[in-house]
């Protein structure tokens, strides 16, 4: 099978199974957006959405974010990963919404990785997810199953290099959907132990399973 064949008969499969697929973090606003993906680096989604509630009721937006302390907001976000640098990455990066971006998120990837807290991963998440960009956010699970299924080869061995790979595979119009059907497909089948072959609807063309 050619790679043009695979990424065809994968994206198919995809649109068809998952003809919706968005994040699942819980958000109202690009601004709440930006802090939920802050907050997941190396933390489940379903953790962070128990966290973000109260945190979002409190501060729903830079500027009062921009007028708390990291001592304060640690408070909120204290079963996170990483609180204490994630609660002073999220004072800070509010205090330069407000004082570099009009309390806005920007649209640029230049722009949103000057954020505190912010690199190219997460840049590539609101790009795609807000502004509906052709960016392919990696994480462990794209970069996982984009392996097992043979749509990167194994000398894509950092996350920049199978992103590179993909967007240039996928097109540009399904490259911010493609970024979702990845997550959730290797978050509940192609899972990193035990994962789901039985079920799943790629086992034909998995080269894990070749």
């Amino acid at each position: 099978m050619t790679k043009k064949e695979l990424y065809r008969r994968v994206l198919a499969y995809f649109g068809e199974a998952m003809p919706v697929a968005e994040t699942e973090l819980h958000y109202s606003s690009p601004f709440q957006l930006l802090v939920a993906v802050i907050l997941s680096a190396q933390c489940t989604d379903k953790r962070v959405n128990l966290v973000t509630p109260r945190l979002f009721a409190d501060y729903p937006d830079a500027e009062t974010l921009a007028l708390s302390t990291p001592e304060v907001v640690y408070e909120y976000v204290r079963s996170v990963s990483y609180p204490n640098s994630k609660a002073k990455h999220l004072v800070a990066m509010a205090q330069m919404l407000l004082r570099d971006f009009g309390g806005e998120v920007p649209a640029t990837g230049e722009e949103l990785e000057r954020l505190p807290g912010v690199g190219r991963k997460t840049a590539n998440v609101i790009q795609a997810v807000i502004f509906k960009k052709a960016r392919m956010p990696v994480d462990t699970h794209v970069f996982r199953v984009s392996h097992r299924l043979g749509l990167v080869p194994k000398t894509c061995t950092t996350p920049l290099t199978v992103e590179r790979e993909l967007t240039r595979n996928i097109p540009d119009e399904l490259i911010p959907t493609a970024h979702h059907w990845l997550i959730l497909h290797g978050r509940y089948v192609c899972t990193a132990r035990s994962p789901k072959c039985e079920g799943c609807g790629l086992l034909g063309i998995c080269k894990r399973k070749l």
